[in-house]
């Protein structure tokens, strides 16, 4: 392996991480500036309850955090009233409307991350440009993990957050694996 190589190995991966990195905080600012006031006015009536007892209202930065998590499938994982907790996607019980959206924008931004990735690396075989498009997982991943520790939220002796193996599996590998390297191939057969 020669050092030009080497060099354009590593200029990938870094690429592809800055790529995935943006990738991830893109995803999460589109889904605060389209579904942030509509959330809010959804957790009112759950937040002067949780005033009135002496609970924590729950932040719009959080719930909008589980519905970014939501829209790569990973569900959400919510108190039960008999004890225990349940799994839930907030998209999915949705009636439409501008929410389904958040399905789409993930593999989206994904598919451009993986893109730019190839581009980077200068791949020019649909092969090297998936490897280069699924690097963005080197960046996605690292926040995936972090955002399933953030957005948890204490109710109680329980806890609203992430389901932690989906967050981590489905949102922060598969999801950037995946759809960066579709991305990535794209990239290559698009320069020819």
């Amino acid at each position: 392996m020669s050092v030009t190589d080497r060099t354009s190995g590593t200029s990938g991966i870094v690429g592809g991480a800055a790529a995935g990195a943006a990738a991830y905080v893109l995803g999460y600012l589109f889904a605060y500036v389209t579904q942030g006031s509509a959330i809010e006015d959804q957790l009112a009536g759950f937040n002067v309850f949780a005033d009135l007892f002496g609970g924590d209202p729950i932040p719009t930065w959080k719930a909008v955090g589980w519905v970014f998590y939501n829209g790569h499938f990973a569900d959400t994982r919510v108190p039960s009233l008999v004890g225990g907790s349940q799994m839930t996607n907030i998209i999915s019980q949705a009636d439409g409307g501008s929410l389904t959206l958040l399905f789409v924008v993930p593999p989206v931004l994904l598919v451009v991350a993986g893109l730019v990735a190839s581009r980077i690396a200068g791949a020019t075989a649909p092969v090297d440009g998936a490897q280069a498009g699924a690097s963005v997982l080197v960046g996605y991943l690292p926040l995936a993990v972090i955002g399933a520790f953030i957005f948890r939220h204490a109710v109680r002796e329980a806890t609203i957050a992430p389901d932690l193996l989906t967050a981590v599996l489905l949102a922060g590998a598969v999801y950037p694996a995946a759809f960066g390297a579709i991305g990535g191939a794209g990239a290559t057969l698009l320069s020819d």
